[in-house]
């Protein structure tokens, strides 16, 4: 028996495969699914995926943020990116250089919503200090 593994992405379904095994990494550290495991529900970090197919292949994947469910034999990956590979060191070269720094954009809309949270703090201090 094997879990059907799907491996969605915004634009497309990267992976549609039978797995015996699905190994991946949340933020407590990296976790084994088997097709009799419980359902489980993990928030996925960027790291390395792999799974072994029906015929004993190991895949490995690059994969961002995502989102990890375990239905009975379905299994749903949802990311904003994934990439296939072949070489685990090549991967996790990808997984440090792509997908764990921020790109400029997220840089710039998170330090505004930084000051915006902090004159919003300053501004309530300085409202209940003169209330």
């Amino acid at each position: 028996m094997n879990m059907r593994l799907r491996i969605i992405l915004p634009t497309r379904v990267l992976v549609d495969d039978e797995a015996g095994k699905i190994v991946a990494e949340a933020q407590d550290g990296y976790f084994c699914l088997l097709p009799r495991h419980v359902d489980f529900v993990a928030a996925l970090v960027p790291g390395i995926f792999s799974y072994v197919s029906s015929d004993g292949r190991e895949h490995l994947l690059a994969v961002d943020e995502g989102l990890l469910v375990k239905c009975g034999r379905q299994v749903r990956v949802s990311s904003r990116r994934a990439v296939p590979g072949t070489d685990l060191g090549s991967l996790a070269r990808l997984v440090r250089e792509e997908f764990l720094t921020l790109d400029d954009r997220e840089k710039t809309v998170r330090s505004a919503i930084s000051k915006i949270e902090a004159d919003f703090i300053r501004s309530f201090m300085e409202i209940q200090r003169h209330g």
